[in-house]
């Protein structure tokens, strides 16, 4: 015979139980000593990233996709198709937001807009933990989500993480307010669906924590009520109504490219295209073949060890390091791993484990579907943030309770030690201000032309292009990752496929005629490259005669009308007719 739980009592007990345990928030003074100190950390964090955010754009993708792709549409007048960028095609919901701002020429406010998503992502933190714990630990929730140096980086650019990371976590706090509630009000359900079709609407990771909070619906609903139907039902509608939320873009790419989450498993809906090919230059061999692998890409490529690649998940807590991939191209805070297994003191786990669950399997899934990066993983950081004031909590009140001085010795530098990795957090911000250095441009000592040329290397190209170019050139953009905001030609460039455009460069170099037929038909009527990374392409994938060959080539087909910071500007000749011997 199965019994089943009433989740109403279930959940008042738990949170009754959860409350009457932590309710040890300091009193009077010190309490209000604690909130201010933190009030003053939040407003400095605050102002800092304020002044970088109104200085001109210089983030790789924003300058590649999350402003390029709207300006390319306002150029054209609308919806422009871009297929030769694959990641146009990714769902763009905050993407639109900054099209309104770059609609009347303002580039600063689309990282505004992405800064806030951000505090609103810690004011959910803020408030989920206020309500649970208190004023002064949802504070210092607030504290750690925003100082935390990922959140940093990305506050002060105009991206679209962090508005996936507020969706997605307004969506799991709605479902536990739902089953909280004991499953009655049905509106937190619809609202959590409603959310997550946002976050699933941002950025395709989303699907990820998609797929498990539907799960936990279905799942969590059938254990607490014995009611597996009515799970189901539940369960439907919340993937239908998340579904509609992000459906625009699903019906966009099943028109265009047959394939409603393109580019993803794009070979699962290659009956629908009929193996489409990514570029007219492709050949056998011109692309790696096989799917992604964790441990023999982190073998074969950083030289990782078995051990070393088990420890990923504590080591990227402790290793990150920006813009380096082996690194997790960015920075975690040590003390998630050092605070969050404190959480986990007593019987009593109320959502703490729905959390711990939530981390591992958007951590797992992401790690094995794609080169680990703290971009693909960022909707756990809210809910480390959580486990971890409720660890440091949980700690202070165990040694608290002690009278040994040993003990309040050790909680003394445990609290010493939160604050020396808080300041941590704090040091990273004041590097990044300086790495920046936006003083200069917002006193007006720098132009904005002098601000970019220092930040982005082909900024004083690009200028140039602007300036000098006919208003009918296209630029092909080689080695340069598809940066191309700042241009104002139309532009193109197959970001990723650069080792299959010098395979096809030297298959064309036949002669100094062919060769050029071929790079006109890359779509351009000028190049913009950086040259050395185009000589140790063709060292790297072929022998020294052929480089030559190759270069002396490229002479005859190109004309130079531009150089600076290792970034050369190229016309295409139209008039090579001679071959060489």
């Amino acid at each position: 015979m199965s019994t089943c739980r009433d989740p109403v009592e279930t959940s008042a007990r738990e949170k009754e139980n959860v409350l009457t345990r932590l309710d040890v928030e300091p009193r009077g003074g010190e309490a209000r000593a604690l909130c201010l100190v933190m009030a003053c950390a939040l407003a400095g964090i605050f102002i800092i990233e304020v002044l970088l955010c109104l200085t001109p754009p210089v983030s790789r993708d924003a300058l590649i996709h999350h402003l390029a792709i709207p300006k390319l549409w306002i150029h054209h007048g609308g919806f422009f198709e871009t297929p030769w960028a694959a990641f146009s095609y990714f769902p763009m919901n905050i993407d639109l937001l900054y099209l309104v701002p770059l609609l009347f020429g303002n580039d600063l406010l689309p990282a505004f807009i992405h800064l806030l998503f951000g505090w609103g992502t810690g004011y959910l933190v803020y408030g989920y933990l206020k309500g649970h714990a208190g004023r002064l630990w949802g504070l210092l929730g607030l504290l750690v989500f925003v100082s935390t140096p990922m959140v940093v980086r990305l506050s002060i650019t105009a991206y679209v993480d962090l508005g996936m990371i507020f969706f997605t976590t307004a969506s799991v706090l709605s479902y536990l307010r739902w089953r909280d509630g004991g499953y009655e009000d049905g509106k937190w359900l619809l609202l959590s669906a409603v959310c997550m079709g946002l976050a699933a609407g941002t950025k395709y990771n989303a699907l990820i924590s998609w797929l498990f909070l539907g799960g936990a619906v279905c799942f969590l609903y059938a254990r607490d009520t014995g009611k597996q139907l009515q799970a189901l039902r539940w369960g439907l509608i919340f993937f239908l109504v998340a579904l509609v939320t992000v459906s625009p873009w699903l019906v966009k790419n099943l028109i265009l490219k047959g394939n409603p989450i393109y580019p993803l498993m794009d070979n699962v809906f290659a009956l629908i295209h009929v193996g489409r090919e990514t570029a007219g230059f492709l050949t056998s061999g011109d692309s790696e073949a096989g799917g992604y692998s964790l441990f023999r890409i982190r073998s074969l490529l950083y030289g990782e060890e078995a051990w070393q690649i088990l420890l990923l998940p504590l080591r990227i807590f402790f290793e990150g390091r920006d813009h380096s991939p082996q690194h997790f191209d960015g920075v975690l805070s040590p003390l998630f791993a050092l605070a969050i297994p404190f959480a986990f003191i007593g019987s009593q786990r109320g959502h703490r484990s729905f959390f711990f669950l939530f981390i591992v399997f958007v951590f797992t899934v992401s790690a094995f579907m794609a080169d680990l990066r703290i971009r693909y993983i960022l909707p756990t950081v809210p809910f480390m943030t959580i486990l971890a004031v409720m660890g440091i909590r949980n700690g202070t009140e165990w040694l608290a309770g002690r009278r040994q001085s040993a003990l309040r010795l050790a909680g003394v530098s445990a609290l010493f030690a939160v604050a020396l990795l808080l300041a941590a957090n704090l040091v990273y911000l004041g590097t990044k201000f300086t790495d920046i250095r936006p003083l200069p441009y917002l006193l007006g000592a720098e132009s904005r032309d002098e601000f970019l040329s220092r930040q982005v290397g082909s900024y004083p190209a690009t200028a140039f292009i602007n300036r000098n170019l006919p208003d009918d050139a296209v630029v092909y953009l080689l080695y340069l990752s598809g940066r191309g905001y700042y241009l104002d030609r139309d532009y193109i460039h197959h970001v990723g496929l650069e080792t299959a455009i010098v395979k096809a460069m030297v298959r064309s170099s036949t002669d100094a005629a062919t060769l050029a037929a071929f790079l006109r038909s890359l779509g351009g009527t000028h190049i913009l490259m950086r040259e050395e990374l185009l000589i140790k392409a063709l060292a790297d994938n072929f022998p020294d005669e052929t480089v030559r060959g190759v270069l002396e080539k490229l002479a005859l087909c190109l004309i130079k009308v531009y150089e600076s910071n290792g970034h050369a500007v190229y016309e295409i000749r139209g008039d090579v007719v001679d071959s060489v011997e």
